[in-house]
């Protein structure tokens, strides 16, 4: 599918330009939920999200709850592709505590910018952000316990080499716990080509 993709670096500006927008005015409208409401909509606990700052939790965009899948386990070392502003990678944090360490990647440098603010703010020393393509994760072989991702997976064009480097980074017997929009019905060639509607 993906060698009908016109262009995969249109695509990813197109997608850097959304959510740029997203981490710079997360109330501005963007065509879908995001924050809190969204974040208690996907049957994230009151008592998670409410112990976040606001600026932690305002730029949220994700899909579902991909912890509704497993409870993380203490000092378990943690990849979030896709990280975004943070979010998910905060609530990771907390379910693998202090003896854990939890590296989140995205590729949109406002994104980037907002989440190491909001982990320098909370304290949060086990946990930090890198640049990085899903395409090319920043992590060395086997390193993983755990990858999460939430909405992040279907951005990607090329879904095969996104899942080739999860499987790189994890360790043998690591668990992949992510949540996605999925289409179990063929995509018109033309809809593929639409750089709109992959970032819609």
């Amino acid at each position: 599918m993906d060698d009908e993709i016109a262009d995969h670096e249109a695509l990813r500006r197109e997608i850097r330009d959304k959510y740029r927008d997203v981490a710079a005015d997360p109330d501005r409208s963007s065509g879908f939920c995001t924050g809190r409401p969204l974040a208690q909509r996907l049957g994230y606990p009151s008592s998670i999200v409410d112990a976040l700052p606001g600026h932690a939790v305002e730029s949220f965009a994700g899909v579902s709850n991909p912890f509704s899948l497993r409870h993380l386990k203490r000092g378990e070392k943690v990849v979030d592709v896709g990280s975004g502003a943070g979010f998910d990678a905060f609530v990771a944090a907390g379910q693998v505590g202090e003896k854990g360490r939890v590296v989140g990647i995205d590729m949109t440098p406002e994104m980037i910018t907002k989440s190491r603010a909001s982990a320098a703010a909370l304290g949060l020393t086990h946990v930090e952000f890198r640049d990085g393509l899903a395409e090319a994760l920043p992590i060395e072989d086997g390193w993983a316990d755990v990858v999460i991702s939430n909405g992040a997976i279907n951005l990607c064009a090329d879904k095969r080499t996104v899942l080739a480097e999860i499987h790189r980074v994890l360790r043998p017997g690591g668990a992949l716990q992510f949540a996605d929009v999925a289409n179990g019905r063929p995509v018109p060639p033309e809809a593929l080509r639409d750089i709109d509607l992959w970032a819609a």
